[in-house]
């Protein structure tokens, strides 16, 4: 989980958009995409790992990976919900 401080300064890194935390259906999807090797982030490279979290953007089109509890933002790493 992100501190609640933390994440009410959070942005997109691309669109300013805010960000939340992935519910776990979210997860779920993306997670089912990546196990069957369908998944590529915004900067074209294949999507290995399974997500444990991830931060949306407001309207709902990319996650950004958290590992090891350190959001990822960087456009590239993004991943399309869609």
């Amino acid at each position: 989980m992100i501190d609640k401080d933390l994440l009410a300064i959070l942005a997109c890194p691309e669109t300013r958009q805010p960000l939340a935390e992935a519910n776990a259906e979210q997860l779920k999807r993306v997670n089912q995409r990546i196990a069957a090797g369908a998944v590529k982030n915004v900067g074209g490279g294949e999507v290995k790992q399974a997500l444990a979290g991830g931060l949306v953007r407001q309207d709902g089109k990319i996650v950004y990976p958290v590992r090891d509890d350190i959001p990822v933002l960087l456009v590239d790493e993004g991943i399309a919900l869609a």
